[in-house]
Formats: structure tokens, C-alpha cells, sequence
């Protein structure tokens, strides 16, 4: 699909918190000569998006991005989700209600400039969504049962039904014979990135935070709860999984090199 002008406007706001309770520090921690967090910024950067910030609560995160030439908006210690974080930062710099606004993880160094890209022009093609994000086909059996591998189910034009980290749909024949291929055909891992307009996110931060939200930990169902519209696309080029514990970092840089 062609491209507009609009489709071509879009800020990347990136939520990085210092004191990561698996993993503190994380988005310091250096990758190939650089911090985790100037890594994700590059990817932003080769997605072309008009403006690049990072969100940050901790002063020694807020000077390494200045050290290397990025934008950062100090933020508020007490923030509940990434997405509290980036109605504080459309506010303090006070964006306006339409702007495009991604937000891409602070512990994603490797994810896919496509996909940042992929979730602006998804939203922006689609003004009857509040919300627009990406999945990916769960392509191994251990995700399945992982609840730290998040599944979504949506209906047949990709509007998301629900986000969950149980295994959804459950295939009741399939795990009765102990045979997950067609689980696998049909599931989808979520991807957390997210793409919103900064009016929306504002609308997003005054709910109350639902039952839903609270039980599964996972904030986008409060949009879901709420009866906002979110997209979903099966993203361009599958990113690895995010990195939570130094474990995580070691076995994605050893897939790496191989």
C-alpha cells in the first residue's frame, strides 16, 4: 500500500526504567560497544521516524542518551505501565492530539525498524482505532504455555478479541492426543509495540484500571475493557523475544552468532 505524507509523521517514544526488578540497569547494559537503550534508538532512527525520546525516570539513563546525541523527557518515579509513562511525556511537551506516537520497549536492541514502521502506517490508515499493534505465529511448542509469551486472538479484519498469557484458543482435540501442530497454525504471539494517537493516550490514562488488567497484567486489556478498538497485524519480520533477565540477553546474543 502506498505511503502518504501523514503516514510519514510519527514520533518513537521509548520507556526505559533504570530499576528493572530482574534486570536492574537493563537499558545500560552494553550490546556489541553500545548501551541497550542507543541500540533500540537506532532502530527508530532506521525506521524514519520524525522524532525519537526517551522516557526516563533515572538521571544516569537521561545522560548516556544525551551522551550520544538523543532527546530525552525525564518522567515521573511512579509510573505503573510504559504507556503512563508517554501520557506524561505528550503533556510536558505538549504534542498534538493526532501525532502518531510509537511506543517501542527499551528492552527491544534488535527488534526490526519494518515493524516500527509497519505499526504507525497500520494505525494511521485506520482512524476508527484507537490502538494499533503486531503479532507474530508462535512457532514453538514451549511458548504455548509460557505466560511470559503473550497470546492474542482476533477477528477475521485483525481487530483483537483478547490478549491473554494463558494459551488462547485452546485446542481441546489437539491436546488431547498430545498433537500441537494445529495450535501453532492459528496462534499468535503478541509483539509489544504499540502505536496510538497522543490524544488517545490521554484518553487511555484517565480509566480506572479494570479487573481484566489487573488479573493478567497486561495493560492493553484496559483498553479492551473499555470498548476501544485495537489492530492487529502479523508483524513483517518477527522480532526475537524481549530481554527481562540477563539470561535472556546471553541466549539472544549466542542465537545471534549463529
Amino acid at each position: 500500500m502506498a505511503e502518504t505524507a501523514a503516514d510519514n509523521q510519527f514520533t518513537v517514544i521509548v520507556p526505559a526504567r533504570y530499576n528493572s526488578s530482574r534486570f536492574p540497569g537493563k537499558p545500560l547494559v552494553e550490546i556489541h560497544g553500545k548501551p541497550m537503550v542507543q541500540h533500540v534508538c537506532e532502530r527508530a532512527a532506521e525506521a524514519n521516524a520524525s522524532r525519537i525520546i526517551v522516557a526516563t525516570d533515572d538521571r544516569r539513563i537521561a545522560n548516556v542518551v544525551q551522551g550520544f546525541g538523543g532527546e530525552v523527557c525525564m518522567t515521573s518515579c511512579h509510573h505503573q505501565s510504559g504507556t503512563e509513562r508517554l501520557a506524561e511525556v505528550s503533556e510536558r511537551l505538549k504534542l498534538s492530539d493526532n501525532e502518531i506516537i510509537v511506543n517501542v520497549q527499551g528492552d527491544e536492541p534488535f527488534i526490526p525498524a519494518t515493524n516500527i514502521r509497519q505499526v504507525a502506517f497500520n494505525l494511521a490508515e485506520r482512524s476508527s482505532y484507537q490502538m494499533a499493534t503486531l503479532a507474530a505465529v508462535v512457532s514453538e511448542t514451549v511458548d504455548i504455555d509460557n505466560p511470559h509469551a503473550v497470546k492474542v486472538v482476533t477477528d477475521s479484519v485483525g481487530k483483537a478479541l483478547y490478549f491473554s498469557r494463558a494459551s488462547i484458543p485452546f485446542d481441546r482435540d489437539g491436546r488431547n492426543q498430545n498433537n500441537m501442530s494445529r495450535s501453532l497454525q492459528v496462534m499468535w504471539r503478541h509483539i509489544g509495540i504499540y502505536a496510538y494517537r497522543a490524544g488517545y493516550i490521554r484518553q487511555y490514562v484517565a480509566y480506572a484500571a479494570s479487573p481484566l488488567e489487573a488479573i493478567e497484567q497486561l495493560e492493553q486489556l484496559r483498553a479492551l475493557w473499555f470498548g476501544d478498538a485495537i489492530h492487529v497485524a502479523l508483524a513483517n519480520q518477527a522480532p526475537p523475544v524481549g530481554i527481562d533477565t540477563p539470561e535472556d540477553l546471553q541466549r539472544l546474543l549466542e542465537k545471534i552468532k549463529h
